[in-house]
């Protein structure tokens, strides 16, 4: 969630940490746009966790997140 320039965790609420507009931490952003057959038809979600929160979430999936090493990072 982002407020004056500041990325709040939508879970926990925690601010999470930034030096001149970049994040210094990691963190999970959504933005999904619910298109027909769903029940938010047009409805766009924008939400953001902090590291935290997404490990405790995708720990509790029934299916594990996939997960490969990146060389390059940006």
């Amino acid at each position: 969630m982002k407020k004056e320039n500041k990325i709040f965790c939508n879970h926990c609420g925690k601010e999470l940490q930034q030096r001149e507009d970049m994040i210094q931490e990691g963190y999970f952003s959504a933005d999904v746009t619910f298109g027909y057959f769903s029940n938010k038809d047009g409805m766009r979600h924008r939400w953001d966790l902090c590291e935290s929160c997404y490990d405790a979430l995708t720990r509790s999936f029934q299916i594990p997140v996939e997960e490969t090493e990146e060389s390059e990072l940006v």
